[in-house]
Protein backbone atom coordinates (compact mmCIF):
# COMPACT_ATOMS: atom_id res chain seq x y z
CA UNK A 1 0.00 0.00 0.00
CA UNK A 2 1.24 3.47 -0.87
CA UNK A 3 -0.40 5.01 2.18
CA UNK A 4 -0.18 3.72 5.72
CA UNK A 5 -2.78 4.13 8.44
CA UNK A 6 -1.22 5.51 11.61
CA UNK A 7 -3.03 5.00 14.92
CA UNK A 8 -2.09 7.50 17.63
CA UNK A 9 -3.52 8.73 20.90
CA UNK A 10 -5.30 12.06 21.26
CA UNK A 11 -5.12 14.97 20.79
CA UNK A 12 -5.39 14.72 17.03
CA UNK A 13 -6.10 18.41 16.46
CA UNK A 14 -4.53 21.22 18.43
CA UNK A 15 -4.26 25.00 18.18
CA UNK A 16 -0.47 25.17 18.04
CA UNK A 17 0.04 26.18 21.66
CA UNK A 18 3.27 24.99 23.24
CA UNK A 19 4.85 25.41 26.65
CA UNK A 20 7.64 27.47 25.10
CA UNK A 21 5.20 29.82 23.33
CA UNK A 22 3.17 30.44 26.47
CA UNK A 23 6.27 30.99 28.57
CA UNK A 24 7.60 33.53 26.08
CA UNK A 25 4.28 35.37 26.23
CA UNK A 26 4.43 35.51 30.04
CA UNK A 27 7.97 36.89 29.87
CA UNK A 28 6.86 39.62 27.46
CA UNK A 29 3.90 40.40 29.71
CA UNK A 30 6.32 40.92 32.62
CA UNK A 31 8.44 43.42 30.67
CA UNK A 32 6.28 46.51 31.50
CA UNK A 33 6.55 45.79 35.24
CA UNK A 34 10.30 45.23 34.88
CA UNK A 35 10.73 48.56 33.11
CA UNK A 36 8.72 50.28 35.86
CA UNK A 37 10.92 48.69 38.55
CA UNK A 38 14.09 49.93 36.81
CA UNK A 39 12.65 53.44 36.55
CA UNK A 40 11.72 53.44 40.25
CA UNK A 41 14.72 51.61 41.76
CA UNK A 42 17.46 51.98 39.16
CA UNK A 43 20.36 49.55 38.98
CA UNK A 44 19.10 47.63 42.01
CA UNK A 45 16.21 46.23 39.98
CA UNK A 46 18.61 45.08 37.24
CA UNK A 47 20.99 43.44 39.72
CA UNK A 48 18.28 41.59 41.65
CA UNK A 49 16.49 40.36 38.52
CA UNK A 50 19.67 39.25 36.72
CA UNK A 51 20.96 37.42 39.81
CA UNK A 52 17.64 35.69 40.39
CA UNK A 53 17.21 34.56 36.78
CA UNK A 54 20.81 33.37 36.47
CA UNK A 55 20.58 31.45 39.76
CA UNK A 56 17.31 29.76 38.80
CA UNK A 57 18.72 28.74 35.42
CA UNK A 58 21.88 27.33 37.00
CA UNK A 59 20.10 25.34 39.71
CA UNK A 60 17.59 23.85 37.28
CA UNK A 61 20.40 22.86 34.90
CA UNK A 62 22.53 21.42 37.70
CA UNK A 63 19.73 19.44 39.34
CA UNK A 64 18.39 18.13 36.03
CA UNK A 65 21.82 17.21 34.69
CA UNK A 66 23.57 15.77 37.74
CA UNK A 67 20.86 14.71 40.22
CA UNK A 68 17.91 13.69 38.07
CA UNK A 69 20.18 12.76 35.13
CA UNK A 70 17.69 13.97 32.55
CA UNK A 71 18.03 16.14 29.43
CA UNK A 72 18.10 19.88 30.07
CA UNK A 73 14.72 21.59 30.43
CA UNK A 74 16.01 25.17 30.28
CA UNK A 75 14.55 25.73 26.81
CA UNK A 76 10.95 25.65 28.08
CA UNK A 77 11.46 29.05 29.75
CA UNK A 78 9.88 28.13 33.09
CA UNK A 79 13.10 28.70 35.05
CA UNK A 80 13.39 32.21 33.58
CA UNK A 81 9.85 33.04 34.69
CA UNK A 82 10.51 31.63 38.16
CA UNK A 83 13.60 33.82 38.40
CA UNK A 84 11.74 36.95 37.28
CA UNK A 85 8.79 36.34 39.62
CA UNK A 86 11.12 35.62 42.55
CA UNK A 87 12.96 38.89 41.85
CA UNK A 88 9.64 40.72 41.61
CA UNK A 89 8.87 39.56 45.15
CA UNK A 90 12.10 40.96 46.59
CA UNK A 91 13.27 44.44 47.64
CA UNK A 92 15.80 46.08 45.34
CA UNK A 93 18.58 46.15 47.96
CA UNK A 94 18.51 42.56 49.20
CA UNK A 95 21.98 40.91 49.52
CA UNK A 96 22.95 38.75 46.56
CA UNK A 97 23.53 35.60 48.62
CA UNK A 98 19.91 35.74 49.81
CA UNK A 99 18.72 35.87 46.20
CA UNK A 100 20.80 32.78 45.41
CA UNK A 101 19.39 30.97 48.45
CA UNK A 102 15.86 31.89 47.44
CA UNK A 103 16.47 30.63 43.90
CA UNK A 104 17.84 27.32 45.24
CA UNK A 105 14.74 26.80 47.40
CA UNK A 106 12.40 27.91 44.59
CA UNK A 107 13.88 25.55 41.99
CA UNK A 108 15.21 22.76 44.19
CA UNK A 109 12.39 22.43 46.74
CA UNK A 110 9.52 24.24 45.05
CA UNK A 111 9.90 22.55 41.67
CA UNK A 112 12.50 19.88 40.99
CA UNK A 113 11.98 17.82 44.15
CA UNK A 114 8.48 17.02 42.85
CA UNK A 115 9.74 16.01 39.42
CA UNK A 116 10.00 19.31 37.57
CA UNK A 117 7.58 21.37 35.53
CA UNK A 118 4.04 20.04 35.65
CA UNK A 119 4.44 18.18 38.93
CA UNK A 120 4.96 20.92 41.52
CA UNK A 121 1.94 21.52 43.81
CA UNK A 122 3.10 25.01 44.87
CA UNK A 123 4.22 28.04 42.91
CA UNK A 124 8.05 27.80 43.00
CA UNK A 125 8.71 31.55 43.10
CA UNK A 126 6.42 31.94 46.11
CA UNK A 127 8.09 29.02 47.86
CA UNK A 128 11.41 30.85 47.52
CA UNK A 129 9.90 34.16 48.58
CA UNK A 130 8.22 32.78 51.71
CA UNK A 131 11.43 30.95 52.66
CA UNK A 132 13.35 34.23 52.52
CA UNK A 133 10.59 36.11 54.33
CA UNK A 134 10.58 33.64 57.23
CA UNK A 135 14.38 33.26 57.33
CA UNK A 136 15.34 36.93 56.90
CA UNK A 137 12.30 38.99 57.96
CA UNK A 138 14.26 42.19 58.61
CA UNK A 139 15.91 42.32 55.17
CA UNK A 140 12.77 41.15 53.39
CA UNK A 141 10.73 43.98 54.91
CA UNK A 142 13.27 46.76 54.40
CA UNK A 143 12.01 48.70 51.40
CA UNK A 144 14.11 51.27 49.49
CA UNK A 145 12.48 54.65 48.91
CA UNK A 146 11.74 55.25 45.21
CA UNK A 147 14.30 57.20 43.15
CA UNK A 148 16.78 57.31 46.07
CA UNK A 149 19.06 54.37 45.33
CA UNK A 150 22.41 55.97 46.22
CA UNK A 151 24.10 52.55 46.06
CA UNK A 152 22.86 48.99 45.78
CA UNK A 153 23.65 48.01 49.36
CA UNK A 154 23.17 51.47 50.85
CA UNK A 155 19.65 52.53 49.93
CA UNK A 156 17.37 54.85 51.88
CA UNK A 157 14.44 52.79 53.20
CA UNK A 158 10.94 53.71 54.27
CA UNK A 159 7.45 52.37 54.93
CA UNK A 160 5.34 50.93 52.11
CA UNK A 161 1.64 51.69 51.68
CA UNK A 162 0.73 48.33 53.24
CA UNK A 163 2.94 49.08 56.25
CA UNK A 164 1.11 52.36 56.71
CA UNK A 165 -2.28 50.67 56.30
CA UNK A 166 -1.28 48.18 58.99
CA UNK A 167 -0.32 51.02 61.33
CA UNK A 168 -3.69 52.67 60.76
CA UNK A 169 -5.57 49.44 61.51
CA UNK A 170 -3.43 49.10 64.65
CA UNK A 171 -4.70 52.47 65.88
CA UNK A 172 -2.06 54.88 64.57
CA UNK A 173 -4.46 56.98 62.50
CA UNK A 174 -1.75 59.64 62.04
CA UNK A 175 -0.09 57.27 59.54
CA UNK A 176 -2.91 58.08 57.12
CA UNK A 177 -1.20 61.42 56.41
CA UNK A 178 1.80 59.53 54.97
CA UNK A 179 -0.21 57.42 52.54
CA UNK A 180 0.69 58.12 48.90
CA UNK A 181 -2.01 59.21 46.50
CA UNK A 182 -3.83 56.77 44.28
CA UNK A 183 -2.03 58.24 41.27
CA UNK A 184 1.35 57.29 42.75
CA UNK A 185 0.06 53.80 43.55
CA UNK A 186 -1.27 53.34 40.03
CA UNK A 187 1.77 54.66 38.18
CA UNK A 188 4.45 53.30 40.50
CA UNK A 189 5.97 56.10 42.56
CA UNK A 190 6.05 53.99 45.75
CA UNK A 191 8.34 51.68 47.66
CA UNK A 192 7.94 47.91 47.85
CA UNK A 193 8.95 44.79 45.97
CA UNK A 194 10.18 45.17 42.41
CA UNK A 195 7.03 43.82 40.82
CA UNK A 196 4.43 45.62 42.88
CA UNK A 197 5.32 49.26 42.30
CA UNK A 198 3.12 49.95 39.25
CA UNK A 199 -0.46 48.73 38.95
CA UNK A 200 -0.58 50.15 35.42
CA UNK A 201 2.38 48.06 34.25
CA UNK A 202 0.83 44.91 35.71
CA UNK A 203 -2.50 45.63 34.04
CA UNK A 204 -0.72 46.01 30.70
CA UNK A 205 0.74 42.56 31.27
CA UNK A 206 -2.74 41.27 32.12
CA UNK A 207 -4.09 42.54 28.81
CA UNK A 208 -1.23 40.84 26.94
CA UNK A 209 -1.93 37.49 28.63
CA UNK A 210 -5.65 37.73 27.90
CA UNK A 211 -5.05 38.81 24.31
CA UNK A 212 -2.71 35.88 23.69
CA UNK A 213 -5.13 33.57 25.55
CA UNK A 214 -2.44 32.34 27.92
CA UNK A 215 -4.79 32.82 30.89
CA UNK A 216 -8.49 33.46 31.38
CA UNK A 217 -10.12 36.22 33.40
CA UNK A 218 -11.59 33.96 36.08
CA UNK A 219 -8.82 33.87 38.69
CA UNK A 220 -7.51 37.48 38.51
CA UNK A 221 -10.94 39.10 38.34
CA UNK A 222 -12.34 36.92 41.12
CA UNK A 223 -9.42 37.71 43.43
CA UNK A 224 -9.62 41.44 42.78
CA UNK A 225 -13.41 41.47 43.12
CA UNK A 226 -13.30 39.53 46.42
CA UNK A 227 -10.72 41.88 47.90
CA UNK A 228 -12.70 44.91 46.70
CA UNK A 229 -15.93 43.68 48.29
CA UNK A 230 -14.39 42.70 51.64
CA UNK A 231 -12.23 45.81 52.05
CA UNK A 232 -15.12 47.95 50.83
CA UNK A 233 -17.37 46.56 53.57
CA UNK A 234 -14.70 47.27 56.19
CA UNK A 235 -14.22 50.79 54.79
CA UNK A 236 -17.94 51.51 54.96
CA UNK A 237 -18.07 50.25 58.56
CA UNK A 238 -15.16 52.40 59.75
CA UNK A 239 -13.52 54.69 57.14
CA UNK A 240 -11.10 56.01 59.77
CA UNK A 241 -9.37 52.67 60.41
CA UNK A 242 -9.91 51.01 57.04
CA UNK A 243 -8.75 52.63 53.82
CA UNK A 244 -10.52 52.88 50.48
CA UNK A 245 -10.56 49.48 48.68
CA UNK A 246 -8.76 51.06 45.72
CA UNK A 247 -5.68 51.29 47.94
CA UNK A 248 -5.77 47.54 48.50
CA UNK A 249 -6.11 46.86 44.80
CA UNK A 250 -3.10 48.98 43.84
CA UNK A 251 -0.87 48.43 46.89
CA UNK A 252 1.30 45.44 47.65
CA UNK A 253 1.55 42.29 45.58
CA UNK A 254 -2.18 41.81 44.99
CA UNK A 255 -2.14 42.43 41.23
CA UNK A 256 1.21 40.72 40.73
CA UNK A 257 -0.04 37.61 42.50
CA UNK A 258 -3.50 37.63 40.97
CA UNK A 259 -2.29 38.04 37.38
CA UNK A 260 1.03 36.19 37.22
CA UNK A 261 1.26 33.71 40.11
CA UNK A 262 -2.22 32.53 41.06
CA UNK A 263 -2.85 31.76 37.36
CA UNK A 264 0.00 29.26 37.11
CA UNK A 265 -1.32 26.29 35.09
CA UNK A 266 0.15 23.61 37.33
CA UNK A 267 -0.97 24.97 40.68
CA UNK A 268 -4.43 26.33 39.81
CA UNK A 269 -7.77 24.53 39.20
CA UNK A 270 -8.64 23.11 35.80
CA UNK A 271 -12.28 24.22 35.48
CA UNK A 272 -13.78 27.71 35.34
CA UNK A 273 -15.95 26.97 38.38
CA UNK A 274 -12.92 25.76 40.30
CA UNK A 275 -10.97 28.88 39.31
CA UNK A 276 -13.70 31.11 40.72
CA UNK A 277 -13.72 29.32 44.09
CA UNK A 278 -9.92 29.34 44.09
CA UNK A 279 -9.89 33.10 43.50
CA UNK A 280 -12.46 33.72 46.22
CA UNK A 281 -10.35 31.75 48.69
CA UNK A 282 -7.21 33.70 47.83
CA UNK A 283 -9.06 37.02 48.15
CA UNK A 284 -10.52 36.15 51.56
CA UNK A 285 -7.20 34.91 52.96
CA UNK A 286 -5.36 37.96 51.63
CA UNK A 287 -7.72 40.39 53.36
CA UNK A 288 -7.62 38.42 56.63
CA UNK A 289 -3.82 38.37 56.69
CA UNK A 290 -3.52 42.03 55.69
CA UNK A 291 -5.88 43.19 58.42
CA UNK A 292 -5.19 40.73 61.22
CA UNK A 293 -1.88 38.99 60.45
CA UNK A 294 1.66 39.73 61.53
CA UNK A 295 2.80 40.57 58.00
CA UNK A 296 1.31 43.52 56.11
CA UNK A 297 1.09 41.49 52.89
CA UNK A 298 -0.87 38.23 52.72
CA UNK A 299 -0.91 37.44 49.00
CA UNK A 300 2.00 34.98 49.01
CA UNK A 301 0.65 32.96 51.92
CA UNK A 302 -2.89 33.05 50.50
CA UNK A 303 -1.78 31.65 47.13
CA UNK A 304 0.33 28.88 48.69
CA UNK A 305 -2.50 27.85 51.02
CA UNK A 306 -4.96 27.70 48.12
CA UNK A 307 -2.37 25.81 46.01
CA UNK A 308 -2.64 23.07 48.61
CA UNK A 309 -6.45 23.09 48.29
CA UNK A 310 -6.44 22.83 44.47
CA UNK A 311 -6.70 18.98 44.39
CA UNK A 312 -9.84 19.19 46.52
CA UNK A 313 -11.27 21.95 44.30
CA UNK A 314 -10.57 19.90 41.17
CA UNK A 315 -12.30 16.89 42.69
CA UNK A 316 -15.27 18.97 43.82
CA UNK A 317 -15.66 20.85 40.54
CA UNK A 318 -15.00 17.86 38.31
CA UNK A 319 -17.20 18.05 35.19
CA UNK A 320 -19.64 15.21 34.59
CA UNK A 321 -18.59 12.48 32.17
CA UNK A 322 -20.12 12.64 28.74
CA UNK A 323 -23.50 10.93 28.87
CA UNK A 324 -23.59 10.76 32.68
CA UNK A 325 -27.05 11.43 34.10
CA UNK A 326 -27.44 14.44 36.39
CA UNK A 327 -27.86 13.57 40.05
Amino acid sequence: MAQKLYITTSPHVHCGDTIERNMRTVIWALVPAFIASVIVFGAGALIVTATSVASCLFFEWFITRFLLKRPSTLSDGSAIITGILLAFNLPSNIPLYMIVMGALVAIGIGKMVFGGLGNNPFNPALVGRVFLLISFPARMTSWPVPHQMAAYADAVTGATPLNLIGQIVGGNTAAADQLPGLKDLFLGNIGGCLGEVSALALLIGFVILLWRKVITWHIPVTILATVTVLTGIMWLINPVLYVNPLYHLCAGGLMLGAIFMATDYVTSPMTAKGMVWYGIGIGILTVIIRYFGSYPEGMSFAILIMNAVVPLINNWCKPKRFGEAAK
